[in-house]
Order: C-alpha cells, then sequence, then structure tokens
C-alpha cells in the first residue's frame, strides 16, 4: 500500500499516459471534487459529494479515481492561520490514513488555507447569487486546491 501522504515533489516524473489527479476539499458534511486534465495543467470543478461514513465516502473516491485513470489524490489540509493544527486538519489526516489502507493511490496533503475564502471573493465578483455559491463552493475549493497542486508539479516538471 502507499505511504501516505506523500509530497507533491514525489509525484514529479510518476505519471502514465492520460493519469490525471483528482482534488479533494474535505468538509464535514461534504466533499468537493475536481480532476486535472490529462496533460495534468488545469484543474476543472467536477462534484460534490454528501459525507457518509468512511467507508462509503472511500468507496465512492475510489469508484471515481477508477473512473478518470487518478494516480494521485490532492487533499486540502485545513491548517490554522499561524500554520497550526486543529482538529479538521487532524480529522483530514486520519481520513487520507485510512484511505491508504484502502488503496495504493498516494495522496499529498495541499495547504488550503484561504482556498474556500478566494472561491467565495470569485464567486461573488462574478454575481454569482448565494444559493449557487453554496452548491458550488465546495468542488471550486477543491479545484483550487488542485490548481495549486498542479502549478507546482508543473513547476518542477517543465
Amino acid at each position: 500500500m502507499s505511504p501516505s501522504p506523500v509530497r507533491i515533489e514525489d509525484l514529479a516524473g510518476r505519471f502514465t499516459g492520460t493519469q490525471r489527479l483528482m482534488g479533494i476539499d474535505l468538509g464535514t458534511k461534504t466533499i468537493g471534487l475536481a480532476l486535472s486534465d490529462v496533460g495534468r495543467r488545469l484543474a476543472t470543478p467536477m462534484e460534490t459529494l454528501p459525507r457518509g461514513r468512511f467507508s462509503v465516502d472511500a468507496a465512492k473516491l475510489l469508484a471515481r479515481a477508477k473512473q478518470f485513470d487518478v494516480a494521485a489524490f490532492v487533499v486540502g489540509l485545513p491548517l490554522n492561520m499561524d500554520g497550526s493544527e486543529g482538529r479538521r486538519a487532524q480529522a483530514t489526516r486520519a481520513f487520507v490514513r485510512n484511505l491508504g489502507v484502502l488503496s495504493p493511490i498516494p495522496c499529498v496533503l495541499w495547504d488550503e488555507r484561504l482556498s474556500t475564502a478566494a472561491v467565495h471573493r470569485a464567486l461573488i465578483a462574478q454575481d454569482v447569487s448565494r444559493a449557487k455559491r453554496a452548491a458550488v463552493i465546495d468542488r471550486m475549493a477543491a479545484a483550487y486546491i488542485l490548481q495549486g497542486g498542479l502549478d507546482r508539479l508543473n513547476r518542477l516538471n517543465p
């Protein structure tokens, strides 16, 4: 099984053909998903899943990963503004650890500080209604997280 988590630098040059990366914004009520293109340059919001028991959540994630030939997960790590880890960060680490037991797909933890705020600002700037923002915020945050990881990978592998 995959050691979880890995560093984004550990993924450089390890992809074959059209493998993709999947971004995950792990919330308490929902899981936002995003998917990279096959060239691993651009993140696109995918869907928002309702949270349930870990086994159900993991099964859904792994099914999507198989469907889209996902080589790695980029999971948002909700750090406090001072860089310390609170309960949500610990819960995210536990989720990644448990997922690593079920699948060899590596997980990268990516600092997600201010990702939701940035997405909110962008949606407000586009005059998206509050109801529509609520419907897309998690998958858009996952895309924001994933795009950060993709940008880092592409700086390593121009």
